[in-house]
């Protein structure tokens, strides 16, 4: 059940016009400035799309009461309200000008036989690094990648619409998967600027993955799609109050988007609801030919629906790793409240289990030698007009120094210039060293020593204040042990510290992916934490 306002065909057709239907973001304007005039403006326009989710949208749709044209439209104003005025979130990058089309075609082929399936006519956005062969770009949010346009969607882009979802547009990013400066503020790009946080807009959403986490937070699509190499899911899902995951390494193509490495790489889904997360999981996942190292075939059902039937935990052993407990005195209060909700819904708890971290040395390695392999690599498949190499990228950045580099530089980008190829023996070694500390001596010995199921923890602290000047006051996470073991990892909203929301990770062992959205699912149910953003200007009242 959703706690959404009703949905009508009388409230998303108010006020728009048949340009916006199209999908007309400057179209949709007028109509959503006109929304923003009444006592509610701050919330948007069509707040009865306010946590719906792709279950009661697909209803509406089935019904006769909704069309993917009158859906896409509706989400559009909410963006002109919210993203390009308003609080000005700044979480969308760039709309789809075949939205609209997109839409239409579908809601025709639904008329004709039936919809695809569960993704029908739900929109959806996806981070801009990820391929698409049609009237956006694809930039990983820097200036010197608008010169060209891919040629063939990515994999995960081909997914979607295969499965019938409508791609409303791009999300903004920390630009280049934040993997340019040490200095680096999450949620700034030179193409995008500043993404807020929807619950204080003085606070970072954390990145890189942050356009997609604010705009699922502030119910700018249906579901969002982001990438995560370390962190980068599952940080701005804490952040944002959402539910992130991040795959097995594998699982989902890699194929068509902007890398930064092969060894942790992978896209997932970031959205309200678990049960969101598992039907677009289920749309993203599966082999493809494109990435060698990707499923190797059908390893197992992809339906991670199936996953949802259960309600408690009866069963399941679940180990608690304390050493991540410190982040904050309310944090810990929250997390000691879940491992009680866990004991409450019938999971056999361990507590504490002990688990490593990863090495931050090697894994900074092996990121800044598979970087500039992987990155190349990807350029190459960039029509002339964009620069082709790391160290093109580098003088182009030096050249228009004053757009792409007014508050930080490029160390990482230098740092990776002159690494050795992939062939390296110190970098194998690193990687195989880091992988196995993380994984099979991590994750799975952790699990084996007490035979568990999964491993759960507060996922990291409360949103910092963005700061252009000094970067990030990065306050904490467990994202490492999975991002280095290439394991999955959820991350379900478990509360609020001081009105910003913190979530609540699930980590299991290799394609276990399955088995953590049944746990999170039930401790979502159980917790029922979410709460939709308020845009204050800032944390605390000056």
């Amino acid at each position: 059940m959703s706690d959404s306002p009703t949905l009508s065909r009388r409230h998303l057709l108010a006020g728009l016009g048949a340009a916006a239907a199209l999908g007309s973001l400057d179209s949709a304007a007028a109509s959503a400035q006109a929304e923003l005039a009444n006592p509610a403006g701050n919330r948007g326009p069509h707040t009865e799309l306010e946590e719906a989710t792709v279950a009661d949208l697909q209803a509406k749709m089935t019904r006769g009461e909704l069309s993917a044209v009158e859906l896409t439209t509706a989400y559009l104003a909410r963006i002109v309200a919210l993203d390009r005025t308003g609080p000005t979130l700044r979480s969308v990058i760039e709309i789809n000008p075949d939205s609209g089309q997109i839409a239409r075609e579908l809601d025709r082929e639904r008329g004709e036989k039936g919809p695809r399936g569960p993704l029908h006519g739900i929109p959806v956005l996806i981070k801009d690094n990820i391929d698409t062969a049609d009237g956006m770009l694809t930039t990983a949010g820097s200036l010197a990648m608008t010169g060209t346009r891919p040629t063939r969607d990515a994999t995960v882009a081909a997914r979607l619409r295969a499965a019938g979802a409508v791609i409303l547009g791009k999300t903004n990013l920390s630009e280049w998967a934040n993997f340019r400066s040490t200095r680096s503020t999450s949620g700034w790009s030179g193409r995008g600027g500043q993404t807020r946080n929807p619950y204080a807009l003085d606070r970072n959403p954390c990145g890189s993955s942050s356009g997609s986490g604010v705009a699922a937070a502030a119910n700018l699509a249906a579901i969002t799609v982001g990438t995560e190499t370390d962190g980068s899911i599952v940080c701005p899902s804490t952040t944002n109050g959402i539910v992130g995951i991040k795959p097995t390494l594998g699982l989902v193509s890699r194929a068509g988007i902007i890398p930064i490495a092969h060894s942790q790489d992978t896209a997932g889904p970031m959205c309200r609801t678990v049960a969101d997360a598992a039907v677009l999981l289920a749309a993203l996942a599966g082999p493809d030919p494109r990435d060698p190292d990707g499923l190797p075939g059908a390893r197992f059902d992809l339906d991670f629906t199936g996953a949802l039937g259960r309600n408690d935990l009866r069963g399941r052993r679940i180990g608690v790793v304390r050493s991540q407990w410190g982040l904050h005195p309310e944090i810990d209060r929250l997390a000691d409240a879940a491992v009680a909700t866990l004991k409450q819904l019938g999971a056999e708890v361990f507590d504490p289990v002990e688990l490593p971290e990863p090495d931050g040395k090697d894994e900074g390695l092996v990121l800044r030698v598979e970087f500039k392999a992987d990155l190349e690599a990807y350029l190459a498949t960039r029509p002339p007009g964009s620069p082709r190499t790391l160290a093109e990228l580098i003088a182009w950045n030096e050249a228009h120094r004053a757009q792409e580099m007014p508050w930080f530089g490029q160390e990482l980008f230098e740092q990776s210039v002159d690494k050795p190829p992939l062939t390296d023996p110190e970098y194998r070694e690193a990687r195989d060293r880091n992988r196995k500390k993380a994984g099979p001596d991590g994750i799975d010995a952790a699990l084996a020593k007490h035979r568990l199921d999964a491993l759960v923890a507060p996922t990291g602290g409360p949103a910092w204040p963005t700061d252009w000047i000094n970067g990030d006051h990065y306050t904490g996470g467990n994202s490492s042990p999975a991002a280095v073991a290439g394991y999955p990892h959820i991350t379900v909203p478990m509360g609020f510290v001081h009105g910003l929301p913190v979530g609540f990770s699930f980590l299991g062992t290799a394609w276990s992916d399955a088995l953590l959205v049944e746990l999170a699912h039930a401790f979502e149910g159980a917790t029922q934490a979410r709460r939709k953003p308020e845009y204050r200007p800032r944390t605390v009242p000056m």
